[in-house]
Parts: C-alpha cells; sequence; structure tokens
C-alpha cells in the first residue's frame, strides 16, 4: 500500500488517497462540509470522500477518546449514532448526528470528529505584523460576531477578548456556502448582510463563507461615532477578518489548509 492511501471500513472496494483540493466536499462518513485535504477514492465516478478525522478510525473500534471539555465522558466512535435519525445532535456545533460520531454512552454526549479534534488554541496572523490568538470556550461569554448571540455552542474567543465566533456559526455558514455553489458559481456573493461569499484561487469558482457586517456594528456599538474612528474600525475588521479565516479552516477539518487562497481579506471593502 502507498504512503497516503489508506483501506477503510466504510468503502473496503477501492483504496482512498489522501488528497489537497480546494473544492468543497461531503464527507461520506460524518455527512457534513468540507475542504481542503481529504481521503478520497481516485476511481472515476466513485465520489466517496472523507475527512481525515473520519478517516483515522480505519477499523472499528478505535481507542476511546478523552475530551477536556467532558472530562467525566469517554468517547467511543460509532459509524452511526444510537438512536432513531434526527435525534443526536452535536454538543460542540449543535448541528444533527447523521453519521459517524464520537457517542458518550454514560452521558449521553455526541461529537462530530472534526468537532471532537478543534484546536483548543488558534493563532491568526493579519498584514503588518499584527495577529490575534484564539481560545476554545465550551461556552460563549460574549456575543458572536457572525449571529450577535451568545448561544450555547462551543465558541473561539480571542486573548485580547474583542473576537467570538461560534463553532455553530461557522458550520451554519458552510452549509449556506454549499448550498450556494450550484446557485452562485462564478457570480457574486451568496447572501446577506452578514454572509457572503469568497473565491477560492483555483477552486473553479467555488466559494468559502466570510464574515460581512456583524463584525464592523459590533466594534461601532461601543459608543462613539463609526465615522469618526473608520480607520481604527477597519483594521479591527481586518483582524477579525483574519481570526475567522483560521477558525473556517480549523472547522472545515484542515486547520493546515491554506484557506488564506482566498482572494482577498475576508472582510467586506
Amino acid at each position: 500500500m502507498r504512503y497516503g492511501e489508506v483501506v477503510h471500513f466504510s468503502h473496503p472496494q477501492h483504496r482512498l488517497r489522501l488528497e489537497q483540493l480546494d473544492t468543497p466536499f461531503r464527507c461520506d462518513g460524518c455527512r457534513e462540509v468540507g475542504i481542503g485535504a481529504r481521503f478520497r477514492c481516485p476511481v472515476v465516478g466513485c465520489d466517496h470522500d472523507l475527512h481525515r478525522q473520519c478517516a483515522l478510525p480505519l477499523s472499528p473500534p478505535p481507542p476511546p477518546l478523552r475530551h477536556p471539555f467532558y472530562p467525566r465522558c469517554v468517547f467511543v466512535f460509532l459509524a452511526r449514532a444510537p438512536g432513531l435519525a434526527g435525534s443526536r445532535y452535536c454538543n460542540a456545533c449543535g448541528r444533527d448526528v447523521a453519521g459517524f460520531v464520537y457517542h458518550c454512552r454514560a452521558c449521553g454526549f455526541d461529537l462530530h470528529p472534526c468537532c471532537a479534534t478543534l484546536p483548543h488554541v488558534l493563532d491568526a496572523a493579519a498584514g503588518g505584523g499584527t495577529g490575534v490568538r484564539l481560545y476554545l470556550h465550551p461556552k460563549a461569554t460574549a456575543a458572536c460576531h457572525r449571529c450577535g448571540h451568545r448561544g450555547r455552542s462551543w465558541t473561539y474567543r480571542s486573548q485580547c477578548k474583542s473576537y467570538s465566533l461560534h463553532v455553530a456559526c461557522v458550520m451554519d455558514m458552510l452549509v449556506e456556502s454549499w448550498h450556494g455553489v450550484g446557485r452562485h458559481k462564478g457570480v457574486g456573493g451568496v447572501g446577506s448582510s452578514v454572509y457572503d461569499g469568497a473565491v477560492v484561487a483555483g477552486s473553479g469558482g467555488y466559494r468559502v463563507p466570510v464574515i460581512r457586517g456583524a463584525v464592523k456594528s459590533s466594534h461601532a456599538s461601543r459608543g462613539g461615532s463609526y465615522w469618526g474612528k473608520k480607520g481604527k474600525v477597519k483594521r479591527c475588521c481586518e483582524i477579525a477578518g483574519f481570526a475567522a479565516q483560521v477558525v473556517i479552516s480549523a472547522v472545515l477539518g484542515d486547520p493546515t489548509a491554506l484557506i488564506a487562497g482566498v482572494i482577498g481579506s475576508l472582510i467586506a471593502r
């Protein structure tokens, strides 16, 4: 077997090959959206894709997983969630569990494989040497820059406490982007005052989600004239945009993916 190839129980008829592509895909393991690196069936017309996190459990059962947010839980990998279809949701992002899942039998908690392995610290570097460090929290302590609410989803919050983004909101943006690909491929933005799509270089017109509007309104609401502080606010928006970029890359299942190939800086110019 070649390096970068696996034989996976979800697709035993063909070997899956590790590939780096900029086009979005639907993981055939957890059924969630992804972009960047994935294990893919090279057979024409087969179209079987797995997040790297979903491809790692090559033959169930893999070793149990423990998570610092749930110190008493022991998560076991399941190819299908227990119970009726649509009855389980991920305790990290709040989205339905429709495929591969890490499940705690004692507590009943569930985690998507990508959510279970989210980095606890992310570094986002903007232009001019300015950067921001983000930490993963089990509960939101400030309003999310995308939805404007706290909610119950896991949250990435900056060390300076100026930027927050729900994991759930990132997942929602990914789904909106996925649904918008067919309608807006190669066309302008996809969406609302908060959401838009940015073209990925070399992706044939596919788009990834970006933050718009909400970042500006969040900083403007802190007092003073928005227009009087336009330069400062714009810089804050730029940093927040790069922070969002790093969070999106992590939630996509590929925290090292060069989503920096996105044209623009993930903010409304």
